[in-house]
């Protein structure tokens, strides 16, 4: 696995994926301190920045639905302690108008990809008694008008998250709900929307990510199962 900034050889490990901006490049600099992290994302450019910014992590870039590039990937990992799904797609609009290829691009980024990539991982989870977090949404715990074939994917992804709780008892599996987060994603849904963007109404990417971190640090007598956030108005 990676070397983080403190490369300290009894660091715990880490991958996140979608790691190069907004919630995932956040949840990497709270782990940084202390974990070694591979952050994911689709290329080498993408992760340039963030990368910069932690030195000491390694680039795993790779398509999450090239099933193939994905098995090749995880070839040499052995022990992972942390596991943070973080890639994903929010393509919205209503059911009456929606497509075949939207409910199967939506499903297989949001779900299929990560229920193989777990699935690929598991023996190196099991090896460390590891730690599966779920970036999951609002959209897991009630579908509204508009966000139906999101919704289902994250429906789906809180039915993958408690059938993995109950089939590894020796992991610890987190599912993360948390409302809208002032992200560039958040930027092209409020622009679809139409409405102005005003970030005081969204929680911060730095809030859910220390909420990920606080769950990964949680004292291994308890199991973390579902987090929701919610935003304030400020």
């Amino acid at each position: 696995m990676a070397n983080s900034a403190n490369t300290s050889t009894d660091q715990p490990t880490a991958l996140i994926t979608g790691a190069s901006r907004g919630l995932g490049a956040a949840v990497a600099r709270e782990l940084a301190p202390t974990h070694r992290l591979s952050l994911g994302a689709r290329t080498p450019q993408a992760l340039a920045s963030i990368l910069g910014e932690l030195p000491g992590a390694t680039g795993w870039p790779v398509e999450l639905t090239d099933y193939a590039a994905v098995a090749r990937a995880v070839e040499g990992i052995e022990r992972l302690d942390v596991l943070v799904h973080n890639a994903g797609i929010a393509d919205l609009g209503t059911i009456a108008d929606s497509s075949v290829a939207q409910w199967r691009n939506t499903l297989e980024a949001n779900l299929v990809a990560v229920a193989e990539l777990t699935r690929l991982l598991l023996p190196a989870l099991r090896a460390a008694n590891g730690h599966v977090v779920l970036i999951n949404s609002g959209a897991g715990l009630r579908a509204n008008a508009g966000w139906g074939v999101y919704a289902a994917s994250k429906f789906g992804l809180r039915a993958f998250a408690d059938a993995l709780r109950l089939e590894e008892p020796a992991l610890r599996v987190t599912s993360v709900h948390p409302g809208r987060i002032d992200t560039d994603m958040q930027r092209d849904i409020v622009a679809g929307e139409g409405r102005d963007y005003e970030p005081r109404e969204f929680l911060t990417a730095e809030t859910v990510a220390r909420a990920v971190r606080n769950a990964v640090q949680t004292p291994r007598d308890a199991h973390p199962t579902e987090i929701v956030l919610r935003p304030i108005a400020r």
